[in-house]
């Protein structure tokens, strides 16, 4: 089978996306294929490179973990039946911490990341902006955290009481914190340098 087989308009299940040998990477959102935009361009992978080196370094001895894509983040509904045929949403964020280490397991992380960091793509702007904001509320993703390398801009949303509320709009010369990770430090001037 190959990708152009596949019936868009069909909900597929994660016991489905362990079968495809495709080429193209592909993430599941309720159920439904979005194509992952070609490879990143090198601002992104700049910014990803030095973002998951900040929070990899200050994690060294802590019982939290980090991961770059493609990682499979499979986020099961909420007080459903997690076996792979009823999980309907696997992402391959850019990078997520996970504190909970019962989550991880050799295929990726079943259920919720602490943080998601996203970092936006021409062309990947509205599945990040609206349909992973949507699951990653839905499912219980502490922060979710979105930078826009066009507009050097940075954008925390923080889980409270079930609904995402927004931090101000960041950019160069503010400094990242986070609750997740006491005493971290991540400088906008550094994730922004070179672009």
């Amino acid at each position: 089978m190959q990708f152009s087989d596949l019936d868009l308009s069909k909900t597929y299940s994660y016991a489905d996306y362990l079968q495809w040998t495709f080429e193209e990477r592909l993430e599941l959102i309720k159920g439904k294929i979005f194509k992952m935009t070609p490879a990143p361009n090198l601002y992104h992978q700049d910014i990803s490179g030095v973002v998951f080196n900040e929070i990899y370094t200050y994690l060294k001895g802590k019982p939290c973990r980090t991961y770059s894509a493609p990682f499979d983040v499979r986020l099961p509904r909420k007080s459903a039946d997690e076996t792979n045929e009823k999980i309907y949403t696997v992402v391959q964020p850019d990078i997520c911490v996970i504190c909970d280490l019962s989550k991880l397991d050799k295929r990726g992380c079943k259920g919720a990341p602490d943080i998601v960091v996203e970092i936006l793509s021409p062309g990947n702007n509205e599945k990040e902006l609206r349909n992973k904001y949507e699951v990653y509320e839905e499912s219980g993703v502490t922060e979710y955290w979105i930078i826009s390398p066009q507009d050097k801009t940075f954008l925390k949303y923080t889980l409270a009481q079930g609904s995402y509320q927004p931090s101000r709009l960041m950019t160069i010369g503010d400094i990242i914190t986070t609750a997740i990770l006491p005493g971290f430090e991540l400088n906008l001037e550094t994730v922004f340098a070179g672009i």
